[in-house]
């Protein structure tokens, strides 16, 4: 049985810290770093951004849409930074919010973390809104081959807002996949694990409360749901802020920062992201 997601997530963390850095070619950053919109850009943009993390963080999230725009040779660059952020030994998650179900859905799985995927990665981004049971067997193969899926549970964007504080049966959208996560990493993680192997994607800027997931703060000692955590920077939230917004639970917290440290560009990204793991260092050692 190879290496499960959850243990690498586990040993990245003790490595390089918990800051996740997102390569995330904008056409406005692409503009700002004096690069051209052309695949040419997109190239030497991804692979600077791998440079400047390597040796500081161990975990990149490559937003798939931005490669995905310039069509089969913006997929073929992606392919390119995945094998070698893989050559680096950095986690790789892709941010693609896969979701389908049946044979279409086991296609993405080939495509992403298959043996013969062409994008490399440790982790994939899904969409559990055509139901979480549509996921069964990639999760089940994800297992078999060492990898993860992170699963949408409460976004930051107002238009998702409606759909996940939903209420069935008394308890909300999120809070049931939140749940359901927490039961299916318990059942399948290594016996002492830190971490399980799917994680909830769950915006910094919420107040998780409204969504009905207040006990997601309390934390989890063993077979915990990784958090994947955008919002930091541009979007508002606070490293600093680490601790409250998260509670105990910011120990199994993946924080993502992508424009507040790519926007320093090439000659100042470097310094940017010492900075954040810096705040985030000090956002943790908060009581």
């Amino acid at each position: 049985m190879p290496t499960s997601f959850g243990e690498k997530l586990a040993a990245t963390f003790e490595r390089h810290g918990q800051l996740c850095v997102g390569i995330d070619p904008h056409a406005s950053l692409l503009d700002d770093w004096g690069l051209p919109q052309t695949v040419d850009g997109l190239r030497e943009f991804s692979f600077r951004v791998l440079e400047a993390v390597q040796g500081q963080v161990g975990i990149v999230k490559p937003q798939v849409s931005f490669f995905e725009r310039f069509g089969s040779a913006g997929f073929a660059v992606l392919e390119e930074v995945a094998q070698r952020a893989q050559a680096a030994n950095l986690t790789v998650i892709m941010d693609a919010k896969r979701g389908d179900i049946g044979t279409t859905m086991a296609a993405y799985f080939e495509a992403w973390l298959g043996k013969s995927a062409p994008f490399v990665c440790d982790a994939l981004t899904v969409n559990p809104f055509l139901g979480l049971e549509s996921l069964s067997d990639q999760m089940s193969d994800a297992l078999e081959r060492g990898k993860g899926l992170i699963v949408l549970v409460a976004t930051s964007n107002p238009e998702g807002a409606s759909i996940q504080k939903s209420s069935t049966q008394g308890e909300t959208i999120s809070a049931q996949l939140w749940r359901k996560l927490q039961t299916i990493n318990g059942v399948t993680a290594a016996a002492g694990a830190r971490f399980g192997s799917f994680g909830a994607v769950v915006g910094a800027t919420l107040d998780v409360n409204a969504f009905g997931l207040s006990d997601l703060k309390v934390g989890q000692p063993i077979a915990a749901t990784p958090i994947l955590a955008p919002g930091f920077g541009a979007q508002g939230a606070e490293l600093f802020d680490a601790r409250r917004i998260f509670g105990n639970a910011a120990d199994q917290v993946i924080f993502s920062v992508s424009r507040s440290v790519l926007s320093a560009g090439n000659l100042g990204l470097a310094g940017a992201i010492a900075s954040a793991k810096l705040e985030l260092e000090k956002g943790l050692a908060v009581d």
